[in-house]
């Protein structure tokens, strides 16, 4: 079951994204990286990106030890030579010991896993492997506020919306510390922002997140 998932992803992802798009996501994750996520994240920690993709993300944060897990047989391809790739599921992450890791970091993933159970025992993945006061930081769409266009991708199987997201968190032991109903553009392939520069005015003029944010931002502490 899980060969079969990995081909379909690859698929999926192959047609999804040609190779100008990527380039283009690449730049637009360097500047997300540098003037947001980063404040979230020191030198020193361990950082693992789940459902990392193309790595846009743990290719460019600056952090102690990076680790990207995907079960995409293609996602080596794009990982940074400083980027530890493990192609294991989230809901049973066997190559990473309990309580080592900083802080989780999940973009655009929680909501193709196939069903809710297979989303709680991510969750609880997640919370063994962090270690105590250890960060998820979760960027997701939010069917709050996007409805429909919610199930313009294919793979989306679960709906989440930022309240369901933090019940979620909660039940599997974690404290909510930042909610952000509306933040990025529902997807790259939107006109804007789009270009290196209009994403960095976008993230100094908050008030536009609320005319084009679809995706809500999420930080959460491993409490227990």
């Amino acid at each position: 079951m899980l060969e079969d998932n990995k081909k379909v992803i690859e698929t999926l992802y192959q047609n999804r994204f040609n190779h100008e798009e990527i380039q283009k996501k690449e730049k637009v994750w360097r500047i997300l990286c540098k003037y947001f996520f980063q404040k979230y994240i020191h030198q020193s920690d361990v950082v693992i990106d789940i459902g990392t993709g193309f790595c846009e993300f743990i290719n460019n944060i600056e952090c102690k030890k990076k680790i990207g897990l995907d079960i995409n047989p293609i996602t080596k391809l794009y990982a940074n030579s400083d980027v530890e790739i493990i192609n294991e599921s989230a809901d049973n992450i066997v190559s990473v010991a309990s309580d080592t890791i900083d802080v989780a970091f999940v973009s655009n993933f929680f909501e193709h896993l196939p069903n809710k159970e297979i989303l709680s025992k991510s969750l609880e993945e997640i919370h063994r492997i962090l270690k105590a006061g250890g960060k998820i930081c979760i960027l997701q769409p939010n069917i709050a506020v996007l409805n429909g266009k919610y199930w313009d991708f294919y793979d989306h199987n679960i709906p989440l919306s930022h309240k369901s997201m933090a019940e979620a968190l909660l039940l599997s032991g974690f404290r909510i510390v930042e909610i952000k109903a509306k933040f990025l553009p529902y997807t790259t392939k939107s006109k804007l922002p789009r270009t290196p520069l209009l994403v960095r005015l976008y993230l100094l003029c908050p008030f536009l997140h609320s005319f084009l944010g679809g995706q809500a931002w999420l930080v959460a502490e491993k409490i227990n």
